[in-house]
């Protein structure tokens, strides 16, 4: 059975969110315009925001 792709969004900012928990720059963000970089942005804040209140990698199991 063939696995079903996940939305372009969610998997946009599941990877901005992966890339603020670990404290990487925004300015590593794949996509130069558009929805998928507004998501990728989106997640990466939340990811950063997370990172200072020290949630840590458990927070990846739950984005």
């Amino acid at each position: 059975m063939k696995k079903q792709k996940r939305d372009v969004s969610v998997r946009s900012f599941n990877r901005g969110y992966r890339a603020g928990i670990t404290g990487k720059s925004k300015t590593i963000c794949p996509h130069s315009a558009g929805e998928s970089r507004n998501q990728w942005i989106s997640g990466w804040r939340e990811g950063r925001n997370d990172h200072w209140d020290g949630v840590g990698v458990s927070g990846l199991i739950n984005h």
